[in-house]
């Protein structure tokens, strides 16, 4: 390998990129589109629902059960209805998703010591918040049960009351267990696989577009000359946008970063190996920049996406995903953001994670190498 042709390979494709308004615009904005997007338009926090009640006794009790649910934070009580017809033309609208339903002996049966059904009416179209407001009802119905249960205890005199199993929780890694603390690392490396493999994907296609191959193939340069020194510049364009983004999560979003940075820098040149070697592969056996670009945003995006761990639990998956995902880079640079932001792990706890992605790293690498022949058919 010639060091001066590789430099002047990596000299051309700078001005390339220089004379490319667009690619200057998506390695500037693309990084910060996408982090204000994710990082103010994802949440997997769930607080604040909205809810209307039916208070069919109109109580002090009643009152003071309603206000369980207005003193919580993952509940906001809008409106108080007087009808059936009303609270279901609430939910209809979608005013609110949850409908709390008094019913009208709430007190009598209190009083004497009977089950007291309380009628919750839930919006199902989206399950997640479904599922996790059918859970907070339940966790305050059970915090009021508890509460009268204790004072029907005190008025029989037993003052001592002590439970006999308590929770002490701890949280660890993420103490306010905020969804932006995993939302950010994970957009670094989705940032990192759309940029360095759309940028790439462009880079042999655009010779052959404007005719320039023929002239490239007549130069003395060697195969992986071209690649090397194509793909150099773009190395260092996928680290500035990683620092750039680092930064942000850290300064702008308030996201812990505990680890080391030369953990994190290896990492991200190791899934940038395997990105740029993934469009640059692309590149080639496209050779238009549109079936280039758009073949290594549905191979890169969708699968970092979805398959990587970042929208989804990987173990939550069906067992034939599970093994997909496997064959995906992203899920192990993913799991190595995540662990360097929040917990800190040295490269020893990770070595598994690590080793999967030098394995990609090679094969792509090679496979990339392999792909471009310095010949016109």
């Amino acid at each position: 390998m010639n060091w001066n042709r590789l430099l002047a390979m990596a000299g051309k494709e700078v001005i390339q990129i220089k004379r490319d308004a667009r690619s200057i615009a998506i390695v500037i904005a693309m990084p910060l589109v996408m982090m204000l997007a994710f990082g103010y338009g994802v949440s997997f926090d769930t607080k604040h629902i909205p809810v209307y009640v039916f208070d069919r006794e109109g109580s002090q009790q009643s009152q003071d059960f309603l206000k369980r649910f207005q003193a919580s934070i993952y509940f906001n009580v809008v409106k108080a209805v007087d009808n059936y017809p009303a609270l279901i033309r609430a939910i209809d609208g979608g005013r609110c998703q949850i409908g709390i339903v008094v019913p009208p002996d709430f007190s009598k049966n209190l009083n004497s010591g009977e089950t007291v059904r309380i009628q919750a009416l839930v919006d199902g179209t989206d399950s997640n918040s479904a599922n996790l407001g059918m859970s907070y009802s339940q966790v305050v119905v059970q915090a009021y049960s508890q509460h009268l249960q204790l004072q029907w205890l005190q008025r029989q005199g037993r003052t001592n009351i002590q439970p006999l199993v308590t929770v002490d929780a701890r949280t660890w890694f993420n103490e306010n267990l905020e969804s932006m603390s995993t939302i950010v690392p994970g957009v670094v490396a989705l940032v990192m696989a759309v940029v360095g493999t759309f940028l790439t994907s462009l880079t042999i296609a655009r010779e052959w577009e404007r005719g320039t191959m023929e002239q490239l193939i007549s130069t003395p340069v060697t195969p992986m000359e071209i690649m090397f020194g194509k793909l150099v510049p773009y190395m260092a364009i996928g680290l500035f946008d990683t620092c750039v983004c680092a930064a942000m999560g850290v300064w702008w979003f308030g996201v812990p970063f505990r680890g080391h940075l030369s953990v994190f820098f290896l990492s991200s040149i190791m899934f940038l190996t395997v990105v740029l070697s993934m469009g640059y592969f692309f590149s080639v056996v496209a050779k238009t920049q549109l079936a280039a670009s758009q073949i290594s945003l549905i191979a890169t995006f969708l699968p970092a996406f979805l398959l990587s761990g970042f929208m989804y639990p990987i173990d939550q998956m069906p067992a034939v995903i599970r093994v997909i995902t496997h064959i995906v880079p992203a899920r192990y640079y993913m799991a190595i953001l995540r662990n360097v932001f929040l917990k800190g792990t040295s490269i020893t706890l990770m070595w598994q994670d690590f080793m999967a992605l030098a394995i990609f790293a090679t094969l792509l690498g090679i496979a990339a190498t392999r792909v471009f022949k310095k010949r016109l058919d």
